[in-house]
């Protein structure tokens, strides 16, 4: 049998594998990390809603949440020196949705890297793993044609060695798979949460303007 074939298809596989798992420690470590100096920032950003406070608050933090942060207070105190040459028009949800709305693509972006690795692995992990198979198939086939025989014992052996490549390319999809869907979920709770925020500070900066 070309065996060399279905090794180096395993070896493909171990890669697929090592990539899968690589990414996902890496980028559930750096979720968990984030979360935590999340709840810090947010429960401090939020300890009385003092617009001054919480300006100081969001300047010395580095979290998506206080990129938002400090967008929405520079587009305040620029609507708000335009106010008061009379030259504002609109409110201040007008100065904010747009530079909001590309943070937040940017920060999407951001969050999704690895995400197209993992679904292609998913995607094709199994492909890789049955081309190995039918490499196999066929050249125990091409064996036991040689031999003249086709008994349970000769056919049993190749066949099932050949088998394991789709057995193992299935079980590097599995994972990547999960991991890939998982994560996209995160990173959209993340971005509702994001817009909530922002919605939550326009409110805020609306009140501070109407003083």
């Amino acid at each position: 049998m070309n065996s060399w074939i279905i090794y180096f298809t395993l070896f493909i596989l171990l890669l697929m594998s090592i990539a899968t798992w690589t990414i996902v420690v890496i980028k559930y470590r750096k979720m968990k990390k984030d979360d935590k100096e999340v709840q810090k920032f947010l429960d401090e950003f939020w300890v009385n809603q003092d617009w001054n406070v919480a300006q100081s608050v969001a300047k010395n933090a580095q979290n998506h949440f206080a990129t938002v942060a400090k967008i929405t207070f520079q587009e305040f105190n620029i609507f708000t020196s335009l106010l008061s040459q009379q030259k504002a028009t609109g409110n201040i949800r007008d100065y904010v949705e747009k530079p909001t709305r590309q943070a937040l693509q940017m920060i999407a972006r951001e969050q999704e890297k690895g995400l197209s690795i993992l679904a292609s692995i998913g995607s094709t992990a199994p492909f890789v793993g049955l081309f190995g198979t039918v490499w196999g198939i066929v050249s125990a086939l091409q064996i036991i044609s040689a031999s003249g025989q086709a008994t349970i014992d000769i056919v049993a052996g190749p066949i099932g060695e050949a088998l394991i490549t789709t057995a193992i390319g299935i079980g590097v999809a599995i994972p990547s798979v999960i991991a890939y869907n998982y994560f996209l979920r995160r990173i959209k709770l993340l971005i509702t949460d994001i817009e909530n925020f922002s919605e939550d500070l326009v409110r805020l900066a609306s009140r501070e303007i109407n003083k």
